[in-house]
This record gives C-alpha cells, sequence and structure tokens, in this order.
C-alpha cells in the first residue's frame, strides 16, 4: 500500500499514514475528543518514540503497558487521554495479532464486500459502528479499497462529495469543510436536546 494523504497535515506523519495499513487504523482509533490532524500524527510520534519508521502490531501487543503509557503521555503527548488510549492501542494490535498475524492490511485484502469488510472493522477492539463505517470510507475514497458496496456500508460517509468525516479530508481546505460540518452538527444535536429538555407547553 503506498498512497498519497494529508490526514495529519505533516508530511512525515501523513507518509507514514500512506504506506503503513496499521499506523491508518491506529489514527482511527485516536480520532476522538481531540482535533483530526492531532489524532492522525499520533502513529508517526509512536513510531518515532519506539525507534523505528512503522508501527508493528506484534512489537506494540508485546510492550509492558505502563512503559507505553508513558511513551504515549511524553510530551506532546499522542493524545488528550494517553493513558487509556495506550490500553486501546495495545488492544487493537494483540486482536490483529491474534486474527491476523500482526498483518493489518489482511483485515480488507481480498475482501469483496462492503459489509463483511464492515463487519471485520467493528469486531476491532475500540471500533463501535460510526468509526468502522468513517474508516470504510477512508480506505474507498483515498485508499482504493472498493468492495462492492462500500459506499452503502459506509453510510452517509460514503457519500460522494461529502464533507463528513477525515475520509474527505485532502488539504487544509477540505479539513476546514469537514470541521465545520462537525461543528454544525454538534450545535445542531445540542439544540435539539435542549429543545427537548424544555418542550413549548
Amino acid at each position: 500500500m503506498n498512497v498519497t494523504v494529508r490526514l495529519a497535515q505533516q508530511p512525515e506523519a501523513d507518509a507514514l499514514l500512506g504506506r503503513s495499513p496499521l499506523a491508518a487504523l491506529v489514527g482511527m482509533l485516536l480520532d476522538q475528543q481531540v482535533p483530526m490532524e492531532w489524532a492522525f500524527s499520533g502513529p508517526y510520534t509512536i513510531a518515532h518514540r519506539m525507534g523505528g519508521d512503522d508501527l508493528d502490531a506484534h512489537a506494540i501487543a508485546a510492550q509492558d503497558p505502563e512503559a507505553f503509557a508513558a511513551l504515549l503521555s511524553e510530551k506532546p503527548a499522542v493524545h488528550r487521554y494517553p493513558g487509556s488510549m495506550a490500553k486501546r492501542i495495545q488492544q487493537l494490535c494483540a486482536y490483529l495479532v491474534h486474527e491476523y498475524d500482526g498483518d493489518a492490511e489482511a483485515l480488507w485484502r481480498g475482501v469483496d464486500d462492503g459489509r463483511e469488510l464492515l463487519r471485520r472493522l467493528q469486531a476491532l477492539p475500540g471500533y463501535g459502528k460510526q468509526k468502522a463505517q468513517i474508516f470504510v470510507a477512508l480506505l474507498g475514497k483515498q485508499y482504493g479499497v472498493t468492495p462492492a458496496g462500500w459506499r452503502e456500508a459506509a453510510g452517509a460517509y460514503g457519500d460522494e462529495g461529502s464533507r463528513r468525516s477525515v475520509a474527505d479530508i485532502t488539504g487544509p481546505d477540505t479539513l476546514a469543510e469537514v470541521r465545520a460540518f462537525k461543528q454544525e452538527a454538534k450545535a445542531a444535536a445540542k439544540a435539539a436536546k435542549a429543545a427537548q429538555a424544555n418542550p413549548r407547553s
């Protein structure tokens, strides 16, 4: 796998995401409660701190949990919650070692059905339905992984021309558009919640 992506908005981090399936999976895992580009820079930071130029599922799964949490907590921290994210990354890597012999790309290699791809992603530790759908969309839109029915499996995230998620980020402009969409969605959800709490009599 070798594609050009601009998810981290940082050349070295993006180069790793473009060539490493595991880095892409870890970036997606980190993409919650922090800015998207911070999340997707994380895999490069982890690889660098482990003294390599890529992530290795076997090596991460075998790390001492406290030492790995400390590695993510070093300043600048890889995530707002480095301890809990270190645990999740190790769980993800342990699962990949157990199910796919540590080969992250085997998750989608040869899969010819979008629903099966979504099912495999949802089985990953730390991946709920929404995260799995976004990753299906990311694979289809930017990594050339397009099994039959992938757009349907990705739901609205698979829509062509959408600006809903990291799957739609190709540079600073689209990053700003996706961020604006998310802020609007958050504001709408907040307003709906407030309306529910204070129904007009």
